[in-house]
């Protein structure tokens, strides 16, 4: 299997919920804090080309940063991904990817698709 990677905000329910299925699964992963430890903008363009869903469902709207981003409904994949670079507390979490794929924690059990 590839090295697993999940995107984590340990103070997030569904983020706490993922890494507690990935532990009951007995698999071996990474924890990002992406908080602590952002991610380039290359680095999101690269997860969101994994995705499974239109990139714009990375993006929490709901954020106080969003509309600071500049970003809307229209926004392409670049302007997001440069986004989330600029505002990490915008990226959806939990996020896995295998290397190959990536999956949005919402629910947390869709994570599991990478398995």
């Amino acid at each position: 299997m590839a090295q697993l990677t999940i995107y984590h905000n340990p103070r997030c329910s569904k983020s706490r919920q993922a890494v507690a299925l990935l532990d009951d699964a007995g698999v071996d992963y990474q924890v990002r804090l992406y908080l602590q430890e952002p991610l380039s903008a290359d680095e999101l363009s690269t997860l969101i080309a994994q995705l499974d869903s239109p990139a714009s469902d990375l993006v929490r709207r709901k954020e106080d940063d969003y509309k600071d981003s500049g970003l809307t409904a229209d926004s392409d994949e670049k302007a997001i991904a440069n986004a989330l670079a600029r505002y990490p507390k915008l990226m959806e979490r939990p996020l896995l990817s295998d290397g190959r794929s990536a999956r949005i924690g919402r629910p947390p059990e869709r994570i599991l698709e990478l398995l």
